[in-house]
C-alpha cells in the first residue's frame, strides 16, 4: 500500500464529513433533490462518519510514523 494512503483517506474524508456536517451545506441539497425527510438523521450519519474518518486518519498517521522508524532502524548498521 502506498504510503501516507490511509492518513491522506482519513484526512479527505474528515474534511468533507464537517463541511457537510457543520455548514448547511447537505440539507440545502437534499431539499433541492426532494430528500428533505431524510434531515433529522443526518446527525446520527455525520457523526459516525466523522468519527470514523478521523480514526481512520490517526491510524494512517501512527502505521506511516511506524513504518518510517522502522525503515530509518534497518537502514542502519
Amino acid at each position: 500500500m502506498e504510503e501516507g494512503k490511509l492518513f491522506k483517506t482519513g484526512l479527505w474524508g474528515t474534511i468533507v464529513t464537517a463541511v457537510c456536517c457543520f455548514t448547511p451545506l447537505l440539507p440545502w441539497v437534499l431539499g433541492l433533490v426532494g430528500l428533505a425527510i431524510l434531515i433529522p438523521y443526518l446527525d446520527y450519519v455525520l457523526f459516525l462518519l466523522l468519527f470514523v474518518f478521523l480514526a481512520l486518519a490517526f491510524w494512517g498517521w501512527r502505521h506511516a510514523r511506524r513504518t518510517g522508524e522502522r525503515g530509518a532502524r534497518v537502514g542502519r548498521p
